[in-house]
């Protein structure tokens, strides 16, 4: 199967737009809480989004894009 260079610019033109969001997201949620803990509502936003990243990275590509199991679920090395 080829690549689409469509379908590839869509993937990385959405996921700049939720690395964006993301520190967005901190702030917004840093402005529902009392002033002391701004920083702590936006750290555990940035950490959350990079434990996220980090299990897409490990994991869940995998599952997402290689070959399925019974067709449900793509092939991990945690399934073989």
């Amino acid at each position: 199967m080829a690549i689409n260079a469509g379908d590839t610019a869509w993937v990385l033109a959405a996921t700049a737009l939720v690395m964006i969001m993301t520190p967005a997201l901190g702030f917004f949620y840093g402005g529902l809480v009392r002033r002391k803990n701004l920083v702590s509502t936006i750290i555990q936003t940035l950490t959350i989004f990079s434990v996220v990243s980090l299990i897409w990275a490990f994991w869940a590509y995998s599952l997402s894009f290689s070959p399925s199991v019974d067709g449900l679920i793509g092939n991990s090395p945690m399934l073989s």
